[in-house]
């Protein structure tokens, strides 16, 4: 074991400790081979010429298991927070195309005027005038806390009532701060801390509809969409390397410490441990930290169930190539 410290007064101190693969908690018991399908689906994208040569290396490759431990080194980064994993998955929604009495609540284009910069909150969207009649609606859903999680987890599907679909995906956002109902209902002594779910607050929003939508205001960062055509319907949402993401494979990191396409071991704990070889393939507004993923669970309803219930302590491991690994430990200041 081998380690290293980087940082200062301009942020957090960061530590870097190579780690022997016999270190990795159930290393031998995953399926290599899995993991290694999901790399190839997004290393080409990445420039770095060490990745883009063993991406090249991964394309036929007999042994997965043999692959990783001969081209990688495990890398412990940590910025002296502990490990926190959470879950997201794609939620599918029951929309139209055109509004009706049902269909009430538009999933919006991004307009122009919000790029670049901060906009309207989400409020002032939804109570004035300003997106109507511009044709930027995508769609109109029954649920506006389906709407509001669709928001949170960045992509979805609406089942329209004509028996289409359409696959959407996160377009760009108004530039407010994110600011979670799930803690506001803490605050506001309703729910204690571990009661708090995605299921418990969508159950109190429809059971207090009047405090529940100004419940929703709480949050002033809103979400705008654009339509994914080009994605099959067997494959997964796009993450944030615009490739499709795999349930249980793909997590969603904090690219300051994790890049984007690298291999990542996790030792997820608490109710259903999870030891298995991930890869970095997304990104959230809520994840930042050396320590923190969310894991990708898939589409639907029962992914979204197990997923909100996900909020468990361990750790990632991040696989660097070999040389990057070490050059990691040489970045201490001294």
């Amino acid at each position: 074991m081998a380690g290293a410290s980087t940082g200062g007064a301009a942020g957090p101190e960061v530590s870097h400790t190579i780690l022997s693969f016999d270190q990795l908690n159930d290393w031998d018991k995953d399926d290599h081979a899995a993991a290694l399908a999901v790399f190839v689906e997004t290393c080409t994208d990445m420039d770095e010429p060490d990745w883009r040569i063993l991406c090249a290396a991964a394309q036929n490759q007999k042994s997965a298991k043999v692959f990783f431990e001969l081209f990688f080194r495990p890398v412990l980064i940590e910025d002296g927070e502990p490990g926190l994993f959470t879950g997201y998955f794609e939620p599918e929604l029951d929309g139209s195309l055109t509004p009706n009495a049902r269909y009430r609540y538009p999933v919006y284009r991004m307009p122009p005027e919000a790029r670049g910069g901060t906009w309207l909150s989400r409020r002032a969207i939804e109570e004035s005038d300003r997106m109507r009649g511009r044709g930027l609606e995508i769609a109109w859903v029954d649920d506006p806390v389906e709407l509001f999680f669709l928001q949170i987890q960045g992509s979805g599907r609406i089942r329209l009532d004509n028996g289409g679909a359409i696959r959407v995906g996160y377009a760009g956002a108004n530039g407010h701060p994110y600011r979670s109902i799930g803690q506001e209902l803490v605050r506001r002594g309703v729910y204690k801390a571990h009661q708090v779910s995605a299921q418990v607050i969508r159950s109190w929003v429809n059971r207090n509809p009047v405090d529940g939508m100004e419940l929703l205001r709480h949050n002033p960062s809103y979400v705008f969409f654009r339509t994914v055509s080009h994605v099959p319907a067997s494959k997964g949402p796009l993450g944030a390397m615009n490739r499709s993401i795999t349930p249980l494979r793909s997590i969603a990191v904090d690219p300051r410490y994790t890049p984007l396409g690298a291999p990542v071991w996790i030792e997820k704990e608490g109710q259903g441990p999870m030891h298995r070889l991930m890869v970095a393939q997304d990104t959230g507004s809520a994840i930042k930290g050396a320590q923190r993923a969310d894991i990708f669970f898939g589409t639907g309803d029962v992914a979204g169930r197990t997923a909100g219930r996900l909020r468990d302590g361990g750790r990632m491991v991040v696989l660097m190539p070999i040389q990057r690994a070490y050059a990691m430990l040489t970045e201490d200041p001294g």
